[in-house]
């Protein structure tokens, strides 16, 4: 790897860097993720965005895998049926986590889970149905625990899933938007977005 020379004075602004390119060599500030350090000089380890948090300078690669966040929309793809719960491809370094317990029954009805739910899982999602759902929280081993309890999320159908690098989502208020030409797009911010015909609701 060739390593820049490093100038009398870098700029730390967020700028878009390549592996050995010098970030700073002022020693106020700390190396971070897509670093590394060298006579007394931080430089990039990755291609990526320079970020600085106070005194901490580190690379966001252009190309990784979607790290999630609570309160993100993503568009998954179940795995698994296991016990009281789905395994759900989200474009993660692990599959997330759907409990029975954080889905809303068919025609949107609220209850306590029954014995005779769990003997019907595969009704509600089944292995290869693609998936509209939220990030409710983190298991102890980093796993997203998803929730679809709300009426706009749950099981994607008629459409074709589409895949992008999850840095080009940004995370917005509305991830679900109807095109002029009839199409619907749901954007999860994992990278994961479906596009469909637009289907008007019944009156």
């Amino acid at each position: 790897m060739e390593i820049d020379e490093a100038p009398q004075k870098v700029d730390i602004a967020a700028r878009i860097v390549t592996p050995g390119t010098a970030i700073t060599n002022d020693p106020a500030f700390m190396r971070g993720h897509g670093t590394f350090s060298e006579h007394d000089t931080i430089y990039s380890s990755v291609a990526g965005v320079v970020e600085r948090i106070n005194k901490l300078v580190s690379v966001r690669p252009l190309k990784q895998r979607y790290s999630g966040e609570i309160g993100d929309i993503i568009v998954g793809r179940i795995t698994e049926v296991a016990s009281k719960r789905w395994r759900v491809d989200v474009n993660s370094r692990q599959d997330g986590v759907l409990l029975l317990s954080s889905i809303n029954l068919p025609g949107g009805i609220q209850r306590r889970k029954s014995e005779s739910d769990e003997l019907q899982m595969r009704t509600f999602f089944a292995e290869g149905d693609l998936v509209f759902a939220e990030v409710q929280s983190y298991f102890a081993d980093g796993a997203l625990s998803l929730h679809t309890r709300s009426i706009q999320y749950g099981k994607l159908r008629n459409g074709t899933l589409v895949t992008a690098f999850p840095q080009l989502v940004p995370r917005s208020r509305s991830h679900f938007h109807t095109l002029p030409c009839g199409v619907d797009v749901v954007l999860g911010v994992n990278g994961y977005i479906w596009v469909s015909k637009h289907v008007p609701a019944s009156k």
